[in-house]
């Protein structure tokens, strides 16, 4: 059961809040996320949350997608300072343990997955600057999404605007950040497309730390007859050089912040990708009342990362060095079918569908040294090929029995099979290997109209998330035990949700408490030589508040706050070894799960004294969060304050916006990220001071 002391209080005067009707966005606010097909954001038995283009380029930098996720209450998004890795990003506690990539949600871009089959993700082909729109999805109602879908973040690309235009940006600020990008839309004949080309550099906050990066993003829309229509995306990305500065120990981050951690120079530690995908959606209408749509992509990806390994911990013939090599190659298909149907006036909505998704990687392993120089690639160490494939079938039903109640419900049957291949396997071990993970996990939700405003509801929810090929790569730290990780089970969740919504004047108002217990949940058996083996452990628990309220004030003012308080913590012991040399401690029961913070609060408020001019000023909390599984060590809170500013000209054809943005403006000197559970307590990621950046826009049309 939930302790609900001072967190009750908070949730119920945000209840009382609501029922007043002091809130956030607008109520004709629309998502797709939840349902799978239009639905009033208020009526939807689910914690989600719009952002709109406004909020995604209105005096931002559109450059990391944390700039957006700050203000979305349960959400912890930061950027580490370090391109070389994804944002740390995690939905009510899920996904915070990563250390390489996003795991625990499933990230979509206009339908496509940026989540691989194995449940593992990246943030990097989301093209910020012609994006239209971005949910997020917490809650029971995300296990609808399959696999590691501990939250559901989707973005879409916005439509091109009747006519033609033409939109050039260019950024620059702190040390030496620049973004120039150009985009082309409009409409011609059955023809709405959007084209973007963006560029990226930074010499980073960080010694070590320059990073460069070029995003292509296009969606071609075609109108064909009978109201069908037929989406191509396309997009790639291409970081030809980012250097990764690594973490810092705790003495190294008081005495400098803005040095490369030990070895990151030395081994010339960093990391190239290079992704292109393409992806069709057909939609098509059956009869009055049903709907069509499939979405079939494919694409590849490729990523050489350096680590700092060192050449002395590489010397036995086990050891599968200092230098990663993954060649992905990815693809799938989504096919599900809508109909509404009309019993006696009381409306069954019902979507049945299908999803297979597949993953065939080339992982090897190098040495990071040639003789005494490092950083170059040396002997082959691993040569694997590895398979996942991920076939899912689905059931989502929607009934209104009157005009108070709305039910939704919802079950996944999901199967996912891996295998590898290991080219260098020794005679007494098999090379080939696999393991095939199953689960049907059932959701369903009750709204109530307490008034035409005042939205009750709740919703149980049966997720499970699985090992990554990442989690499934070592059974030991030195490759003493080759092959892969096969004991490991996936993690099972429960997930409950109760919460409010209101709208009034165009305003919404959302309050949910939310408990979600986990089962066999992962975490780090042994984390040594830059390998990390995992375990599955007892239970965890994570509980919490969510709040948000804001809106326009008066013609002028307009406001946002958000509020969310996480327990996130460990309800049985176990054993692990996060140390180097390994020595095995217990972690008890009630540790805190790392990179997560009880308290996260945001603030903003807008002054648009006249519509060609914008002044906003944020106020972001954090508290502190632990470092490890251990809670040996800590990242303390911090309040920031931020402030940016827009004037706009406008004339028939054309419309010039010049953009000041000020972040940490009383240059508070803080921790944003921590690297969980790094092995040499090199676990610290300090973020910059007081920050900088210009932004002009011209818009021709």
């Amino acid at each position: 059961m939930m302790e609900y002391t001072h967190p009750m209080r908070v949730w119920l005067l945000g209840a009382g809040l609501v029922e007043a009707g002091v809130a956030a966005e607008a109520d004709t606010a629309v998502v797709v996320t939840a349902t799978r097909d239009s639905q009033p954001i208020d009526a939807v038995p689910a914690s989600i949350d719009l952002i709109d283009r406004a909020r995604l380029a209105d005096g931002q930098l559109q450059v990391n997608l944390s700039e957006s996720l700050v203000s979305v209450p349960g959400v912890v998004a930061q950027s580490r300072q370090n391109y070389a890795q994804d944002l740390q990003i995690s939905v009510r506690g899920f996904g915070a343990r990563s250390s390489f990539g996003v795991r625990g949600l499933r990230l979509y871009s206009d339908g496509i997955p940026g989540t691989m089959p194995d449940g593992q993700g990246q943030f990097a082909q989301f093209d910020l600057g012609s994006a239209g729109r971005i949910e997020v999805l917490r809650g029971p109602f995300s296990v609808l999404y399959g696999n590691s879908s501990g939250g559901v973040v989707s973005l879409f690309t916005a439509d091109g605007p009747s006519g033609q235009a033409l939109d050039a940006t260019i950024s620059g600020g702190s040390y030496g950040e620049e973004r120039e990008a150009l985009k082309a839309a409009g409409t011609a004949g059955i023809t709405n497309y959007v084209v973007d080309l963006s560029h990226f550099q930074t010499d980073g906050y960080r010694a070590h730390s320059r990073a460069e990066r070029n995003l292509f993003n296009t969606k071609v829309r075609f109108d064909l007859a009978g109201g069908a229509t037929l989406t191509l995306i396309g997009n790639a990305i291409q970081t030809p050089f980012v250097q990764d500065p690594l973490g810092l120990t705790h003495l190294q981050r008081l005495t400098d912040p803005t040095q490369a951690g030990s070895g990151a120079v030395s081994y010339n530690t960093r990391k190239s990708l290079e992704q292109e995908q393409v992806g069709a959606i057909y939609h098509r209408q059956l009869g009055e009342d049903g709907e069509l749509e499939a979405t079939a992509y494919g694409g590849h990806r490729h990523t050489v990362q350096f680590q700092s390994l060192p050449a002395s911990a590489q010397g036995s013939p086990n050891s599968l060095g200092g230098v990663i090599d993954l060649g992905r190659g990815y693809g799938g298909l989504d096919v599900h079918a809508s109909e509404l149907w009309l019993s006696q006036t009381t409306p069954l909505h019902l979507t049945i569908g299908a999803s297979y998704d597949r993953l065939d990687e080339a992982r090897r392993g190098y040495l990071n040294f040639v003789g005494t120089t490092f950083g170059v690639p040396g002997a082959l160490r691993r040569d694997q090929n590895n398979q996942v494939y991920d076939l899912d079938e689905y059931l989502e039903a929607r009934w209104e029995p009157s005009a108070q109640w709305r039910l939704m419900a919802g079950v996944r049957n999901s199967t996912v099979d891996v295998s590898s291949n290991d080219h260098r396997a020794v005679a007494t071990v098999s090379p080939v290997t696999g393991v095939r993970f199953n689960a049907t996990n059932p959701v369903a939700g009750v709204t109530f109209l307490v008034s035409p405003s005042v939205h009750v509801y709740g919703a149980f929810g049966r997720g499970f998330e699985t090992p990554t090929l990442n989690d499934l790569a070592y059974r030991s730290t030195d490759g003493s035990v080759p092959g892969l990780n096969l004991g490991l089970k996936p993690a099972h969740s429960d997930n409950y949700e109760v919460g409010v919504k209101a709208t009034h004047s165009g305003l919404l108002a959302t309050a949910a408490l939310f408990d979600t217990k986990t089962h066999d949940d992962l975490a780090i058996a042994a984390n040594s030589n830059g390998r990390s083996v995992y375990q599955n452990i007892g239970q965890t628990e994570r509980k919490g508040v969510e709040l948000s309220v804001g809106g326009a004030l008066t013609r002028a003012w307009t406001a946002h706050l958000a509020y969310t308080y996480l327990s996130a913590k460990t309800l049985t012991s176990y054993s692990t070894c996060v140390t180097t040399p390994c020595v095995q401690q217990v972690i008890p029961a009630g540790n805190r799960l790392p990179a997560v913070p009880m308290n996260s609060v945001y603030g903003s408020l807008t002054w648009q004294p006249v519509s060609h001019v914008t002044l906003t000023g944020e106020m972001i909390n954090r508290s502190q969060i632990y470092v490890d599984d251990r809670n040996s060590d800590a990242a303390n809170g911090y309040w920031l304050f931020n402030l940016h500013a827009t004037v706009r000209q406008e004339w028939p054809h054309w419309r010039l916006s010049e953009s000041v943005r000020v972040d940490n403006v009383a240059d508070r000197n803080y921790v944003g990220t921590v690297i969980v559970n790094e092995s040499n307590a090199r676990f610290f990621e300090p973020s910059p001071g007081r920050t900088a950046y210009v932004v002009l826009n011209a818009l021709f049309r």
